[in-house]
């Protein structure tokens, strides 16, 4: 049975802090194939009035999402699809590499899943380390000779920085995205870049599957947040990147890349 304090409720938004929102819908995430019954069954969506971002009314308590990581799908599962995968992340890698003036350098993989970012990462010639709070990956991925660690990216303190930070799908999944943001950007090294794939709200395919009643991410269990491209492009520039890319996926429906360029911080954001 779902603990009634299974989610820890957004006092304010999770991007700008104002405080009044609307409900836009609730979904049934009881189908979702990481759901379990200690879990609400439902996802409630709200949107702030003043930026107009949409999240999930909280995020799970720590002991829940201890349940909800208890399982990985095969997907996630490091060394699966790894020769089909290859030729899906050489094409970001290759995407990535023409906006930086050399090769090579320290990539930094948030989330890494698979591992198969990391593992074409290094192929081409990147010194790279992955982060992925399911602690059995990161153990696959260290016996797979791989430097790794299972923590956030806010507690991460590394020795030297990056050239290179990528979070695919990953940024909607974390309850107060600012912070990585802005953990990114003190560990980027000046001008480094910064990687971003996810769902793009904005776009007309999520609108036609919202409006058709498939669309399967408003019963996604594991995101906080539904961004579109202009309010995470806005995002970006509040922590201090600026967008130089924009692409379309080919991992998921109606998923989006950003690359976005680490320029001087605002004083305020």
């Amino acid at each position: 049975m779902a603990s009634p304090a299974a989610r820890i409720p957004y006092q304010s938004c999770p991007l700008c802090e104002a405080t009044a929102a609307v409900e836009v819908l609730v979904a049934d995430c009881s189908g979702h194939p990481m759901y379990k019954p200690q879990l609400p069954p439902t996802l409630r969506w709200i949107q702030c009035k003043s930026c107009d971002h949409v999240f999930v009314d909280g995020y799970f308590a720590p002991d829940e999402l201890a349940v909800l990581f208890s399982g990985t799908l095969e997907e996630q599962t490091p060394g699966h699809d790894i020769e089909n995968q290859r030729y899906v992340w050489a094409r970001v890698l290759e995407t990535v590499g023409a906006q930086r003036s050399e090769m090579g350098g320290r990539w930094l993989d948030v989330g890494f899943g698979s591992g198969s970012l990391l593992s074409t990462a290094a192929e081409f010639g990147y010194e790279v380390v992955g982060l992925d709070l399911r602690r059995d990956n990161v153990r696959l991925m260290r016996e797979l000779g791989f430097e790794a660690h299972a923590v956030e990216l806010e507690a991460f303190r590394p020795e030297r920085g990056f050239d290179v930070i990528s979070m695919a799908d990953v940024l909607e999944h974390m309850p107060f995205p600012k912070r990585a943001l802005r953990q990114a950007w003190n560990v980027l090294h000046t001008d480094g870049h910064l990687f971003l794939s996810m769902p793009n709200a904005d776009s007309f395919l999520w609108q036609k599957l919202t409006r058709d009643g498939e669309n399967p991410y408003w019963g996604e269990i594991e995101h906080y947040h539904n961004f579109g491209r202009a309010r995470l492009c806005a995002l970006l520039e509040e922590c201090g990147f600026r967008p130089v890319h924009y692409g379309v996926s080919l991992r998921y429906r109606a998923c989006m890349e950003v690359i976005a360029r680490k320029i001087e911080r605002p004083a305020v954001s």
